[in-house]
């Protein structure tokens, strides 16, 4: 049964759930078409990677904007053109006859997707409230990570059933009438406009400092600079601008006006190491299924419809953990998560096990099985934690508290993404007659294994440093603000 304490909480739910599941599955779609997607287009390596992270970029980028328009001008316009907007430059990138298009069709559909998933949290923060805010939390959480772990697969099967010329385009256009159909019911289902009070401003300065944050910690790890002196100049500069942000921020409340980051999620312990768990986890995840589908099909020369039949037990297992993820979360409450954690580790550990291991004929069964325990993992840890960390948002920030968990998760997947391939490529590629592929998968699986242990660590932290009560969220008065209008 869906949760919600009116029909119009459960009206507003399954548009939230079609929102997330659309803007997430049509990224993960794409990455075992981009094989045949480079071919196609006669792209470059860097316009390929551009079109694949560009998304992720925008996204991030939105998502505090994002949060913070919806928190003070009400979530359910900007949902509305954030889903057309998606839309539209979904079909433009499908659509596209060269690298140039598709890329700047992905980051205008990245940015949109953002600004969409924004007014999500945000929704949810807003008509839910208790219990019942966290099981919808939760689910939103479930059936991203759902669709996220089945976009491979259905990418897999399109390539095979329409080739290489086809199948990539018809896999950006998957999204397209499941965005429509959401766009339609989030016009008659979300809830009106609520505005915040007519004194409380945009925190200008604030927003455009933390995109420019946010650039410089994502942008280096999807192209890397040339040279010492770039690569010196990017780290300078995130330095000077972590610095700068919160002291812009702090001065902000201190004449009285409303920041960007409301000040009850920076003083919030569980918050912080919350999203610090995300981070590691989804950044954990997201690198070693990218290096999985590499090792398959570079390095053992498996074709896309096969990598995805690998990876489908992963799906599996993540929607039928997910789904009974509560009633643990019920019995042994936030060590949930701590139990999902553990089984990534081993799981992660297994996957470097079997590579090195496992006989030819057995390896690929033996990696699904790793996929299955990973996907259990996953469900068991995604939703709940996802649940416990913005538990801790305000309502009055709801929205920014939702967009800054997300926007971390994508700098940590940026990070991740570019390390853990890194980790393989150098052991599988190394000096002529000596690359292994089964070595440097399972070096990179021991390194997102790694990435897990430090989330169970902070899990650990987090249980200790949450108050007691109920939610363990501490009461936070909003900042007052004297700003005129």
């Amino acid at each position: 049964m869906l949760p919600g304490e009116d029909g119009t909480a459960r009206r507003v739910l399954p548009v939230c759930l079609a929102a997330g599941a659309t803007t997430l599955l049509d990224q993960a779609v794409l990455t075992i078409a981009v094989p045949s997607m480079r071919q196609s287009l006669g792209a470059s390596g860097a316009d390929v990677q551009w079109i694949v992270a560009g998304y992720s970029l925008a996204f991030g980028l939105a998502l505090v904007p994002g949060g913070s328009l919806g928190d003070l001008h009400g979530r359910k316009h900007l949902f509305l053109a954030g889903m057309a907007v998606f839309l539209l430059a979904g079909v433009t990138a499908a659509t596209g006859a060269g690298p140039g298009t598709v890329i700047g069709a992905r980051l205008v559909q990245g940015a949109a997707a953002g600004l969409v998933n924004a007014q999500v949290i945000g929704t949810l923060q807003d008509v839910f409230h208790g219990l019942a805010r966290g099981r919808a939390l939760g689910l939103y959480a479930l059936t991203g990570g759902v669709a996220t772990a089945l976009g491979p697969p259905l990418g897999g099967v399109l390539v095979a059933g329409l080739g290489p010329g086809t199948g990539w385009r018809c896999c950006l256009l998957l999204s397209a009438p499941c965005a429509a159909l959401t766009l339609t019911l989030a016009a008659r289902r979300l809830p009106p406009p609520r505005r915040a009070a007519r004194t409380a401003r945009l925190d200008v300065l604030g927003l455009a400092l933390l995109c420019a944050l946010t650039l410089t910690l994502m942008v280096p790890f999807i192209r890397t600079p040339h040279g010492g002196g770039a690569a010196l100049a990017w780290a300078a500069g995130a330095c000077a601008l972590a610095a700068l942000f919160p002291l812009q921020q702090r001065t902000r409340v201190r004449r009285g006006r409303r920041p960007l980051v409301h000040p009850a999620l920076t003083s919030s312990k569980p918050y912080l190491l919350g999203t610090a768990v995300a981070m590691a986890q989804f950044g954990s995840s997201l690198a070693a299924f990218l290096v999985l589908t590499v090792f398959l099909q570079d390095g053992l020369g498996l074709s896309a419809l096969v990598t995805s039949a690998v990876t489908l037990p992963g799906a599996v297992g993540m929607g039928l953990s997910s789904a009974l993820a509560w009633r643990l979360v019920r019995r042994i409450g936030p060590r949930t998560v701590a139990v999902g954690l553990t089984l990534g580790i081993g799981a992660a550990l297994a996957a470097a096990a079997v590579a090195l291991r496992a006989p030819t004929a057995a390896l690929l069964v033996a990696l699904a099985g790793t996929q299955l325990v990973s996907g259990v993992a996953g469900g068991l840890t995604v939703s709940p934690n996802q649940a416990q960390v913005l538990q801790h948002a305000p309502p009055q920030a709801a929205g920014v508290g939702g967009g800054i968990l997300q926007m971390a998760q994508r700098i940590a997947a940026a990070v991740c993404l570019s390390a853990a391939p890194a980790v393989y490529l150098h052991a599988a590629s190394g000096p002529p007659g000596t690359g292994d592929p089964r070595a440097g998968y399972a070096l990179a699986s021991c390194l997102c294994a790694g990435l897990l242990a430090v989330a169970l660590v902070l899990s650990l932290l987090r249980r200790t440093a949450t108050p007691p009560g109920p939610a363990g969220v501490p009461a936070a008065p909003a900042p007052r603000s004297t700003e005129p209008a």
